[in-house]
């Protein structure tokens, strides 16, 4: 212990006699200012996060055990939004249902469509980058634009739709005041935004290892077989985060039946995105709205759990990090 103690000693008297003290305190206070420096410029942003989306956050959690109206305080209402929507509010149940239904479909047409365009976009064609941008121009067009733009193409006299129809001889449809085909009419139009994951697909068909492919060649394997054996095992981590984040964006669906529908015919398209704002600006139920944005939040949370679940089954990644 005495040796250790020395020697301890010893080492702090020479690092202290060369000079490395004050160099390792001019590096530290280097380090200090541009910490502060840093900090400076995300300042605004943590700011605005909280102010805009972290306090309404934990508001909108608070104002789910209380009935509030605006017009009135808030009353103290504990689980009772909570147990109300499972026990007597059938819309509500609608409501889970038909985004249920659009989510079980809408995501995996949407999907397929968006690799087998990627697919198509990744070959070497004339005009490629006019066909690229043109199949994901849509995508940046705002969803209540979208929206008004499909609402003049499925109209029954002057939409293209329709239109269309009648030149190869069938007969056009109602589609946005039909029961049977509406929710079909706004899975069609969800099909605009694919340009979204198409782009994630093509980056990482870029991104394949090409000695796989010439692996395969010298092995004689045919096209179909590469697909399947190689492409698609090399893109699962894109189709799991397109599926996730479509997942996502697909329960929060809002612009499209408030503009196109308003929910109906017959609550067909009574979105629950579309039922929690009807709550809380058309019947000023604060309090059940925001116990409602919550049952949203636990079933996105729920259902990405899920997805995190069995990614392990079948996505695989390259060198075997997770």
């Amino acid at each position: 212990m005495a040796r250790r103690y020395v020697g301890a000693s010893l080492r702090h008297i020479s690092v202290t006699t060369t000079g490395l003290t004050p160099r390792s305190s001019i590096w530290r206070s280097r380090r200090f200012h541009d910490a502060i420096v840093a900090y400076a410029f995300i300042l605004p942003w943590v700011i605005g996060f909280i102010l805009f989306v972290g306090g309404p956050i934990i508001a909108s959690f608070v104002l789910s055990f209380f009935r509030w109206k605006m017009i009135a305080p808030p009353r103290f209402y504990g689980l009772t939004h909570y147990i109300s929507m499972v026990t007597t509010d059938e819309l509500f149940r609608i409501s889970i249902w038909v985004t249920f239904k659009f989510v079980l479909i809408s995501v995996p047409i949407g999907q397929v469509l968006a690799l087998g365009l990627a697919l198509l976009l990744n070959q070497r064609i004339r005009l490629l980058g006019f066909w690229r941008s043109a199949f994901y121009l849509p995508a940046v067009v705002s969803g209540v634009a979208g929206s008004v733009i499909w609402v003049w193409m499925y109209h029954t006299e002057l939409g293209i739709v329709n239109n269309g129809l009648e030149m190869m001889g069938l007969e056009g449809r109602n589609w946005l005041f039909d029961r049977e085909v509406v929710l079909g009419s706004l899975i069609v139009k969800s099909l605009w935004n694919v340009g979204i994951p198409m782009v994630i697909y093509l980056a990482a068909l870029q991104g394949l290892p090409q000695q796989l492919y010439e692996a395969a060649d010298i092995d004689g394997a045919g096209e179909v077989s590469k697909f399947f054996s190689i492409t698609l095992p090399m893109l699962s981590p894109a189709i799991f985060f397109n599926v996730v984040m479509g997942i996502i964006a697909a329960v929060q669906t809002f612009a499209e039946p408030y503009v196109m529908t308003g929910g109906g015919p017959d609550n067909a398209t009574l979105f629950l995105g579309l039922h929690l704002y009807q709550n809380a600006f058309h019947f000023l139920k604060m309090g059940y709205a925001s116990a409602m944005a919550w049952i949203m939040f636990l079933l996105i949370f729920g259902l990405t759990i899920f997805q995190f679940r069995l990614a392990g089954r079948w996505v695989y990644y390259e060198g075997g990090a997770r």
